[in-house]
C-alpha cells in the first residue's frame, strides 16, 4: 500500500511541476537587429507558464538594479498559478547609456503584445511592473507615449502600471552619465514626471516607507502622483508600505501588486 501511494504521490507531483515551466533566454529584438554582441546576449527574455491555461493574465517584469546591475530572473514571490510572468534582460551602465535601457524595454514589451497568445498570454490584460529602476523603465513606457508607438503599440492597450519603489525624476544612474549628482533631482524628457496627463493606463504606485527608502523616493512619487491628480486623473494610486525599506518593500510589494490585479480585473 504504501509503495502504490507513493507511486501516485510521484505522478501527481510530476503532473503538477510539468505544468509549470520556464521559457528561457528568447530573443526580444528581430535576429537582424542583434549583430552587436553585447544586444544579443542581453536582449532577451524568460517566460514563466504555471499551467496549460488559455489567455492568462500577464505580468511583464523589469528587474531593479539602478540600471548597472541585475538580472532577469525571476522572484519567487512572482510565481502565481494565475498570471504568465515574462522577465525582461536589457543592457546595462555603463556599457550602454541613455535611453538605450528605454529602448530595450520598449523592445521587450512590444515583444510580449506581438507574441504572448502563443504561450497562453492575454493581450487584453498585459500588466508591466517592476523595482526599482525596473518601476522606472515601466514607468517611462506608460508616461511617454512614443516609446510604443514607434513599435505600433498604443499605451492604452497596457492594462496596468504597476511600479515598486520607482524613480519618476529623471533616473540617477541617466544624471550620473551627465556628471550630474545623485541629490540634484532633474526632470527632463528621460524622466517620468516630464509627461504629467489626465488620461494614462490605470497607475499603481507603490514604495516603501518614506523614512527607509532610497534618497526622496517617497517624496518624488508623492508629488508625481498628486500633479497627476491636480491634471484630472483618476486613473492613479499610491501606496507607502511603512515599515519596509528600498529592498525590503519588493516582497510585500509584489504581494499588494497582486490583490490591486485582483480589484482591475473584476
Amino acid at each position: 500500500m504504501k509503495y502504490i501511494l507513493f507511486f501516485f504521490i510521484v505522478i501527481y507531483s510530476n503532473s503538477v511541476f510539468a505544468q509549470k515551466k520556464v521559457i528561457a533566454n528568447l530573443p526580444y529584438y528581430p535576429t537582424k537587429d542583434t549583430s552587436d554582441a553585447y544586444k544579443k546576449s542581453q536582449c532577451k527574455l524568460d517566460i514563466y507558464i504555471p499551467n496549460n491555461n488559455k489567455s492568462l493574465p500577464v505580468i511583464v517584469w523589469f528587474h531593479g538594479g539602478s540600471l548597472t546591475a541585475g538580472t532577469k530572473e525571476i522572484p519567487e514571490e512572482l510565481k502565481s498559478d494565475k498570471f504568465i510572468i515574462v522577465s525582461v534582460e536589457y543592457r546595462l551602465s555603463p556599457k550602454v547609456h541613455s535611453p538605450v535601457y528605454i529602448e530595450d524595454a520598449a523592445e521587450a514589451v512590444a515583444w510580449v503584445f506581438n507574441n504572448i497568445q502563443q504561450y497562453g498570454g492575454d493581450t487584453s490584460k498585459i500588466f508591466l511592473s517592476g523595482h526599482s529602476a525596473g518601476g522606472y523603465l515601466i514607468m517611462m513606457l506608460t508616461m511617454d507615449d512614443s516609446w510604443l508607438l514607434k513599435r505600433n503599440i498604443a499605451t492604452s492597450k497596457i492594462r496596468a502600471a504597476i511600479p515598486l519603489s520607482p524613480q519618476v525624476i529623471t533616473h540617477f544612474t541617466i544624471r550620473a552619465e551627465s556628471k550630474i549628482s545623485e541629490i540634484q533631482p532633474v526632470i527632463n524628457e528621460l524622466a517620468p514626471m516630464h509627461f504629467i496627463k489626465s488620461n494614462t493606463p490605470t497607475i499603481v504606485d507603490i514604495t516603501g516607507d518614506r523614512e527607509l527608502e532610497l534618497f526622496g523616493r517617497y517624496e518624488e512619487n508623492a508629488y508625481f502622483v498628486r500633479m497627476m491628480k491636480l491634471a484630472g486623473n483618476k486613473k492613479i494610486s499610491l501606496f507607502e508600505l511603512q515599515g519596509f525599506s528600498h529592498g525590503a518593500m519588493l516582497l510585500p510589494g509584489i504581494h499588494l501588486m497582486f490583490q490591486e490585479i485582483d480589484k482591475i480585473l473584476k
